[in-house]
């Protein structure tokens, strides 16, 4: 199950690139369409903060 509902998702966008999310990890994470940084949702809250992004490796 999704994370964020739909209209959220299609309003945020990667700090870094400006690139679309997508879920990952069970909507714990949001992955950038674009650059790869995952991104934490912590109690349903996505951080979008570049510092506290994952490499998506």
């Amino acid at each position: 199950m999704s994370a964020l509902a739909g209209w959220a998702r299609e309003l945020l966008r990667c700090p870094a690139c400006h690139a679309e999310l997508a879920d990952a990890q069970a909507g714990t994470r949001l992955r950038c369409t674009g650059c790869g940084l995952v991104y934490p949702v912590r109690d349903g809250v996505p951080v979008l903060l570049v510092d506290e992004a994952a490499d998506g490796d």
